[in-house]
């Protein structure tokens, strides 16, 4: 049987990237999903899925508004009479401002997005899983809230709040029978890295993005999704309050000057 059969399923920042991919692979996996996003991206994504024989509607939603999270969920136990999983993945970026050059409005935006949005899913949608018999609630943080060097402060502040919202939510949801963990991306190609992924083509300088990890490659957005899937999964039953590295090993060092497989260092 799908693992996600009779399931249903909210996803943000599904218009592309991380988000629309999770959504195809829930769809695939037999849950009807709510898919969200700011831009019409949604709306699009979800009449792909229903034209490949999946059940989905797609919404237009600001992910860091209270007012919009609470809709989105009411939405779904409208389409579909319940709640089980709530995919957090709607992000932005922020630029590449440095912490002396980012504005208070700058720092703010990024946090009502990245840090706040989650925070309101994870307010909303436990209630409604609770009262459904549990659920599974999983945020996308990355591995910019790890370690530095991966982007901008403002970013990397708001996904380390990210980690840190989910064991605070995983221990005050004791009880609940609902799971509260998040996965960490690396450079992975979606509509918020595409400027640089479109800088390194034009320069020819492609197979240099993502070579500091020992992969030496970046990522794409399946291979988050799957392990979103996963962690929303029953097979994941007994993993909470985590957050879950898939950088292709990037943030397991510190950084160094690091030598092909089979090379001897000097």
């Amino acid at each position: 049987m799908p693992r996600f059969e009779g399931k249903s399923v909210i996803v943000t920042g599904a218009g592309s990237g991380i988000g629309r991919a999770a959504a195809r692979l829930f769809a695939e996996e037999g849950a009807s999903v709510l898919l969200c996003d700011v831009t019409e991206g949604a709306e699009a994504a979800a009449e792909e899925i229903k034209a490949a024989g999946g059940k989905a509607v797609g919404r237009q939603m600001d992910a860091g508004a209270e007012e919009d999270v609470r809709g989105a969920i009411e939405a779904a136990l409208g389409e579909f009479g319940g709640l089980d999983v709530f995919f957090a993945n709607a992000g932005i970026s922020g630029g590449r401002d440095s912490i002396l050059e980012a504005s208070p409005d700058l720092w703010a935006e990024v946090l009502r997005v990245n840090l706040v949005g989650p925070a309101m899913a994870i307010k909303h949608a436990a209630p409604v899983m609770k009262e459904r018999g549990g659920g599974a609630i999983v945020c996308t943080a990355s591995v910019a809230g790890i370690n530095s060097g991966a982007g901008s402060a403002h970013y990397s502040a708001s996904k380390a709040g990210v980690m840190s919202l989910v064991k605070t939510a995983a221990q005050q949801l004791t009880g609940a029978k609902i799971r509260v963990n998040a996965v960490c991306p690396g450079i992975i190609e979606t509509g918020m890295t595409k400027p640089v992924f479109d800088f390194a083509r034009e320069a020819g300088k492609l197979d240099r993005v993502g070579r500091l990890n020992p992969l030496q490659r970046y990522g794409v957005a399946d291979e988050i999704a799957r392990v979103a899937l996963f962690l929303a999964s029953d097979e994941a039953s007994y993993l909470n309050g985590q957050s879950i590295a898939v950088d292709g090993g990037l943030s397991a060092s510190h950084p160094v000057t690091r030598q092909a497989y089979g090379q001897v260092a000097v």
